[in-house]
C-alpha cells in the first residue's frame, strides 16, 4: 500500500514536494489555508515581477522619442488597470497549478492545517466540520508572512506591509521604505518609475546588506538610485511614525547594528505612506508542533538536518519555514521540496538525497537587475582563499548599446591556483536571466579558461560572461 504524505503549505516548496511524492508512487494530501502558490505566486515574485513589466514598459515609452519612435498624447500609468492585469495573470497561474496537482492525483484540501498527535493532523474549514487525517509522512511548508514592527504596527491604509504594496489602488505621491534590502529595493524602483518619491531608510551602511551580494552591486545600485531620485539613508533606523491629517511623520535615528561616523542626515519625513520591508516571520506557532516534539528556535525557525528532516524522523520541512540560513528564496523552496519528497518516498534500498545549498543564483528584480552565485570577494578573503578578480562593463557591449541599457557590470572572482570560478555578481540589464551560466559554472567547478572557450553569440548579453572571463586570463577585448 502507498505512503501517505501529508503536505502543509501549496507553495513553491509544497506544490513541488507533492507533484514529485505522486510522482513516486504516493498517495499525497496537500493542504493550503488562502491559495495555491504560496506567497511567492500570490504576495511576492510573480505579482512583483508584473508590476515591474508595467514600471519598465513606462519608462522605455518615456524616453521612445529618443529611440525612434514618436508617441503622441500623454503618458500616465493607470494603477487599477495594472491591478487587474495583475489579478488575472494570478488567477491564470493558480488554475494551472490546481490542472496539474489534480493530473497528479494530488488531494488539495483548502483549510487551515493544525497538527494534533503524532501522524494526525486537522484541517480546520471556513463552512464545514474539521477534517481528521492521519500520515505516513509529513512535509511541513507552511512559510512566512512579512515581519511586523511593535513601534509602528501595520494598518494597511499608512503603515503597509509588502502585501499592502501589491494591492494598491492609488499611486502615493510619496513612500518612505523601511529596509533596504531586496524586497525594499526592488519597490523603491518600481514606485520610483510610477512617479512616487521614494525614500529608503535602511540600518546597515549599505543597500542590499546581505552576505551573498558583492558590496560592488551595493554601489552601482546605490548610484542607479541617485539618478532616479530615490533617497537612501543608510545608518539609520525609524524610531517611530506618528499619523497626522494627511499623511505620517516619520522619526529617525542612529542605527545601533552600524558604527556611523556623521550625524543624522534628516530627522523626520514627511511621506503619504511607509511600506516596512525588513523580512518575514514564520508560521510555525499555529501549526501544533509541541504536539510532535518539534522545536523551533526563538524566531520560529525549523531546525532540520541535511535531507530536511526534522527531529521527529517522519517529519519535513521545507522553503521559508526553515530560516534565513537555508536561503529564503522560492527557487530554494523549489528544490528543498523535490529532496524532501524524494527522501520521504526512500526506500530502504536507496540513500537519501543531502539538499546542497553550493551553488544558489540570487535574482533580484532591481533597475538594473542583480544576479549573484557563490563567493563575494569579501567572503572568499575572509576564507583565506587566494583569489584574483575581473570586472567588465556591460557598456562595453554592442547589445547594451543597442537596447539602451549600459549601465552596470560583472565581476568575477577565481581561485588563483585552480584557475575554478566560486562567485560571480553582476548588476545590469537582464541579470537575472544571465547569472544562470555563472551558476552552472559554480555548480560544476569549471574555470574562467572553460568559460572564455565557450562561444556566446554576438551580438547578445551573454557575451559579459566571455569577456569577464578573458580578462582573468589577461586577454580583456575592451578597455
Amino acid at each position: 500500500m502507498a505512503e501517505h504524505i501529508v503536505i502543509i503549505g501549496a507553495g513553491p516548496g509544497g506544490y513541488v514536494a507533492a507533484l514529485r511524492s505522486a510522482g513516486l508512487g504516493a498517495q499525497v494530501t496537500l493542504i493550503e489555508k488562502e491559495n495555491l502558490g504560496g506567497t511567492c505566486l500570490n504576495h511576492g515574485c510573480i505579482p512583483s515581477k508584473i508590476m515591474k513589466n508595467s514600471a519598465d514598459l513606462l519608462l522605455n515609452c518615456l524616453k521612445a522619442e529618443g529611440m525612434g519612435i514618436k508617441i503622441s498624447g500623454t503618458i500616465n500609468p493607470d494603477i487599477c488597470i495594472l491591478m487587474q492585469r495583475k489579478e488575472k495573470v494570478l488567477e491564470g497561474q493558480r488554475k494551472g497549478l490546481a490542472g496539474l496537482l489534480e493530473k497528479a492525483g494530488v488531494n488539495i484540501i483548502m483549510g487551515r492545517a493544525k497538527i494534533v498527535a503524532p501522524n494526525k493532523v486537522e484541517v480546520i474549514c471556513d463552512r464545514e466540520d474539521p477534517i481528521s487525517l492521519g500520515y505516513d509522512k509529513l512535509i511541513i511548508a507552511a512559510g512566512t508572512v512579512p515581519m511586523n514592527v511593535s513601534e509602528f504596527p501595520f494598518d494597511h491604509t499608512s503603515i503597509l506591509s509588502s502585501n499592502d504594496l501589491l494591492s494598491l489602488d492609488y499611486i502615493p505621491k510619496s513612500l518612505t521604505i523601511v529596509g533596504g534590502g531586496v524586497i525594499g529595493c526592488e519597490f523603491a524602483f518600481i514606485f520610483s518609475a510610477l512617479g512616487t518619491k521614494v525614500t529608503i531608510v535602511e540600518a546597515m551602511d549599505r543597500v542590499l546588506p546581505l552576505p551573498g551580494v558583492d558590496e560592488s552591486c551595493s554601489k552601482l545600485l546605490l548610484r542607479e538610485m541617485k539618478k532616479r531620485k530615490i533617497k537612501v539613508f543608510t545608518d539609520t533606523i525609524v524610531a517611530r511614525a506618528e499619523h497626522k491629517s494627511e499623511g505620517l511623520d516619520v522619526f529617525l535615528d542612529v542605527s545601533p547594528f552600524t558604527k556611523p561616523t556623521g550625524k543624522l542626515k534628516k530627522k523626520t519625513i514627511d511621506t503619504d505612506v511607509m511600506a516596512v520591508c525588513i523580512g518575514r516571520s514564520s508560521l510555525a506557532k499555529e501549526l501544533g508542533l509541541e504536539n510532535i516534539g518539534v522545536e523551533t528556535d526563538k524566531n520560529g525557525w525549523i531546525a532540520v538536518n541535511d535531507y530536511l528532516q526534522t527531529r521527529v524522523d517522519n517529519v519535513y520541512a521545507i522553503g521559508d519555514i526553515i530560516g534565513p540560513a537555508h536561503i529564503m528564496l522560492a527557487h530554494v523552496a523549489y528544490h528543498e521540496g523535490l529532496v524532501a519528497a524524494e527522501n520521504a518516498c526512500v526506500q530502504t534500498d536507496r540513500p537519501k538525497t543531502a539538499m546542497s545549498y553550493d551553488a544558489v543564483p540570487g535574482a533580484i528584480f532591481t533597475m538594473p537587475e542583480i544576479g549573484t552565485v557563490g563567493l563575494t570577494e569579501k567572503q572568499a578573503l575572509e576564507q583565506h582563499i587566494d583569489i584574483e578578480t575581473a570586472v567588465v562593463n556591460f557598456r562595453s557591449l554592442g547589445k547594451a548599446h543597442a537596447i539602451d541599457e549600459i549601465a552596470g557590470e560583472a565581476k568575477m572572482i577565481v581561485e588563483k591556483g585552480s584557475g575554478k570560478v566560486i562567485g560571480v555578481h553582476m548588476t545590469g540589464p537582464h541579470a537575472t536571466d544571465l547569472i544562470a551560466e555563472a551558476t552552472l559554472a559554480v555548480r560544476k567547478g569549471l574555470t574562467a579558461t572553460d568559460l572564455a572557450h565557450t562561444i556566446h553569440a554576438h551580438p547578445t548579453l551573454a557575451e559579459i560572461m566571455g569577456e569577464v572571463s578573458l580578462k582573468i586570463l589577461g586577454t580583456p577585448l575592451h578597455g
